[in-house]
């Protein structure tokens, strides 16, 4: 066994070696020109010629990598005596080998490190954030001096207060979206901040659209927004914020009969919207028949603190499956909720000109004293199912809100396909003023 003091003692070009079996490789060390000792592994390659494996210099102290203790310097032969003996008899070869594939495995972490970063900034570009983030950016870029006040507001009372809308996609921006943020200052007191706020974002939207055209802003124009979520909001008033426009059970039999009366694709369009409950524009805008199933649609709904959207599934009225039908004759392209033939989704701009219209059409008749949105017959549909007595947790999961807690998100997978028809049967029913109406089966559905 070679010792500290032969280590010490050795001259330049002497080898000194530990004994070992034959055929198992021996541990030895040499003093070279420069006056280290360097320790080896010395062993028979396959085609019987000899290789000298370098393990490290001899030192007191050793880091353990490449300045060894003799002690460090023999556990390493004898890992390297270990992997000879069970047949890598190419010591050599197999060591770079294994390095070789480390390079190439972390090289290609890098690249997913990479692939991953650039999918995470695109995705944080097309954000409600990153739509806003340009939106001060052609500000800044026209030298509008309300350009930096601009961006505090909307980090302070979007970016901060509620990270998860910023980090929004953009097409999921929608009025009861953003409501929150209103409805945190107007609560507070702070009534001309809310309307500030409300003003910069229905402007970044706009911007947005007018970029599509020739000679816009390019930074808005990758957003590809079509239509201004946000056009109708309701205006900061004084009041707390919260929004208490509800149809009366006279308009709501009036606007009936007067989408009944439209010509399609625009009156199926109204019509599908209430009959499926006031679902969101938003979604039901991105509907394509892909998302029919059976006798029911499939929304994605994104809202609320979950991983994935949630699976929202509603089921269809037979007048709703004739307003499908309706709204796309014939048929031209994938999307069920259009006025263009299934070519493109009708957005929030379409359905709330429309609504608008029939809202004036009301006033002019006395049949409405003032103007309603989408929004409005959302709550609508709410407040007239909970008059009738349909329970808050069905009319929760007929409009998919409020469904975040952890109950709901793990072990509630009922998807209350027949409390949410029996739901939509009787706002059907108080719709055309009758207690008779269609009553279609729930069949069997695909699950995800």
């Amino acid at each position: 066994m070679i010792r500290v003091k032969q280590l010490e003692a050795l001259k330049f070009g002497e080898w000194i070696s530990d004994d070992s079996t034959r055929g198992g490789g021996r541990f030895t060390a040499r003093r070279l020109a420069g006056g280290a000792v360097c320790f080896y592994f010395r062993y028979t390659l396959p085609d019987g010629s000899r290789d000298l494996l370098k393990i490290g210099e001899w030192s007191e102290r050793g880091d353990g990598q490449f300045l060894l203790t003799l002690e460090q310097a023999r556990i390493k032969a004898t890992r390297l005596r270990e992997r000879y003996m069970a047949g890598e008899r190419d010591l050599r070869g197999a060591i770079q080998e294994a390095k070789d594939r480390a390079d190439r495995d972390l090289l290609a972490a890098k690249e997913r490190d990479a692939v991953e970063a650039e999918a995470k900034r695109r995705r944080a570009e097309l954000s409600l954030g990153g739509l806003l983030g340009a939106y001060v950016g052609l500000l800044r870029s026209g030298g509008k001096t309300s350009a930096g006040s601009v961006e505090k507001a909307l980090h302070r009372h979007i970016r901060d207060a509620f990270p998860k809308l910023w980090d929004l996609p953009v097409d999921d921006a929608d009025e009861d979206a953003v409501s929150p943020a209103l409805d945190r200052l107007t609560e507070a007191g702070k009534l001309r901040e809310a309307a500030k706020l409300r003003s910069y974002l229905r402007a970044a939207f706009s911007a947005a659209m007018k970029s599509r055209k020739a000679g816009g802003a390019i930074p808005l124009r990758r957003f590809n927004v079509r239509a201004n979520p946000l056009r109708d909001m309701p205006t900061i008033d004084g009041a707390s914020g919260v929004r208490e426009r509800a149809l009366s059970v006279d308009e709501l039999r009036a606007y009936w009969r007067r989408i009944s009366a439209m010509p399609d694709p625009d009156g199926a369009l109204l019509r599908f919207h209430l009959l499926t409950g006031g679902q969101r524009v938003a979604q039901l805008s991105r509907l394509t028949v892909r998302d029919l199933d059976g006798d029911a649609i499939i929304l994605s709904d994104p809202k609320g603190r979950r991983d994935k959207p949630r699976r929202h599934l509603v089921p269809l009225l037979p007048d709703a499956v004739a307003c499908l039908e309706a709204m796309a004759k014939p048929r031209i392209g994938p999307y069920l909720f259009t006025v263009t033939s299934g070519e493109t989704g009708a957005g929030y701009d379409a359905l709330g000109g429309l609504v608008q219209k029939v809202a004036a059409a009301m006033i002019q008749a006395g049949e409405s004293a003032q103007l309603f949105t989408p929004g409005d017959i959302r709550r609508t549909v709410e407040t007239r199912l909970a008059a009738l007595g349909v329970p808050k947790e069905t009319r929760a999961h007929l409009q998919s809100h409020g469904l975040s807690g952890v109950q709901d998100r793990h072990y509630n997978v009922h998807d209350y396909a027949g409390e949410k028809l029996g739901a939509l049967e009787r706002l059907y029913r108080l719709a055309i003023g009758s207690q008779k109406a269609s009553i279609t089966s729930i069949k069997s559905r695909k699950r995800t």
